[in-house]
């Protein structure tokens, strides 16, 4: 497809151009913990979360519920060159099968609300090492504006998708099985700058509003009408290894 036509098909795709916030603080927390690390990437679709984990240095793992996406990814991977720094397996992910205490790192890229936290948060503490950090990037179904959008596009999710965007409530469920829950939250007035994303002044106004958003998403409260958040787990409460 052109651009036109694969943001047609797949219209929800245009409000990625304002999250090189959310890009940028991916790139540093990578960059920080990766390299040296044993890494997994949690429902890793078609592996680019993997590579880049393995492009930082770690030992990095890739499990997805869909063999074609693990073919796929296992193909990537080697075409970026660093299929020896990566391993894919076919895996349910609320019923994992690697050993406890195995990854330095995990990193849930948009999955979570996919799954049953409750299956997937005493999972995720039993892989992690003591000293290990996992990092959730969600979507927050709090705006109803964006709620709406939501509501209004149902072809673009799954029903299940629709019905389970996290909220607080499923970030502190987190506290059960990790004894550190730090949450970050980003964009909300950046959205704006959507519309002008094919022209000449996208750049200085997405820099505005990421200004603005970095004074307003301060706010408690005016937290929550973000459009994302990154959450990270640490000091995972182990249960019994296996």
């Amino acid at each position: 497809m052109s651009q036109d036509e694969f943001e047609k098909v797949y219209s929800n795709k245009k409000w990625y151009y304002v999250t090189r916030r959310t890009t940028q603080y991916k790139e540093a927390w990578f960059a920080r913990y990766a390299p040296g690390a044993v890494a997994l990437d949690y429902c890793c679709g078609q592996g680019l979360t993997t590579i880049e984990l393995a492009k930082h240095g770690a030992t990095a793992h890739g499990i997805d519920i869909s063999a074609d996406e693990v073919q796929t990814a296992a193909r990537q991977a080697a075409d970026a060159g660093v299929q020896e720094k990566t391993h894919f397996q076919v895996m349910d992910a609320e019923h994992p099968t690697f050993p406890s205490q195995m990854f330095d790192l995990i990193v849930c890229n948009g999955v979570l609300h996919h799954l049953d936290v409750e299956a997937a948060y005493p999972e995720l503490a039993r892989m992690l090492k003591p000293g290990g950090r996992v990092l959730c990037m969600e979507a927050l179904g709090y705006n109803p504006i964006i709620q709406w959008y939501r509501n209004r596009t149902p072809h673009l999710r799954t029903a299940w998708e629709k019905d389970h965007i996290l909220t607080l409530r499923q970030v502190k469920q987190a506290q059960r099985y990790f004894n550190r829950v730090s949450v970050r939250y980003f964009f909300l007035f950046t959205i704006l700058a959507v519309p002008f994303r094919k022209s000449a002044i996208f750049k200085p106004v997405l820099r505005m509003l990421e200004l603005l958003d970095e004074v307003i998403l301060r706010i408690p409260g005016v937290q929550l009408m973000a459009w994302q958040m990154y959450f990270e787990l640490s000091e995972p409460r182990h249960t019994p290894a296996r």
